[in-house]
């Protein structure tokens, strides 16, 4: 029920804003995430190849594209409207999700990672090859915190006083 209100209360006050910053921020992340997965080629022709393999990868990391959409605009309608600072949460789920939904050692990120950090690069490469699910669990996990967080602060913003 607390987050019913408070997604009425974010997309119902400015609905072409936020549920425009909310597709915006979800459609530049699941382009991000499925180029570096290697599911989605601009060149020579646009193609989105998913193979049985890469399914369950391809569900998470489109629900953390989906859900970082949400979070950050609702962030968003929380700086606007109150005297709130950025939020720890925001900054922590966004950066765990932004690195642990791309795989490094899928695309060329990897191969820029050994080359500049030799042997560190290495064991980086192989320790995001390895956890990629766990990581992508986790910063899900951390983002629905921070979710919950944003819909409580949204919905307890206001307080009254009686006197």
């Amino acid at each position: 029920m607390l987050g019913l209100l408070s997604f009425k209360i974010v997309y119902s006050s400015n609905p072409i804003l936020y549920i425009g910053l909310t597709i915006l921020v979800f459609t530049l992340f699941w382009i991000f995430f499925n180029v570096f997965d290697e599911l989605l080629y601009f060149s020579p022709i646009l193609y989105f190849y998913l193979p049985n393999d890469a399914i369950f990868g391809f569900i998470l990391s489109t629900a953390s594209a989906l859900l970082l959409g949400v979070v950050i605009s609702m962030n968003v309608y929380l700086l606007r409207n109150s005297s709130i600072r950025l939020d720890k949460s925001l900054i922590s789920s966004s950066f765990l999700t932004i690195l642990s939904s791309a795989c490094a050692s899928c695309s060329s990120i990897g191969f820029v990672l050994i080359s500049t950090l030799g042997s560190t690069g290495i064991i980086a490469t192989a320790f995001l090859t390895n956890y990629q699910i766990p990581l992508r669990l986790v910063s899900i996990g951390i983002l629905l915190l921070a979710l919950y967080s944003v819909c409580n602060r949204t919905t307890n913003n206001c307080s009254l006083s009686i006197k």
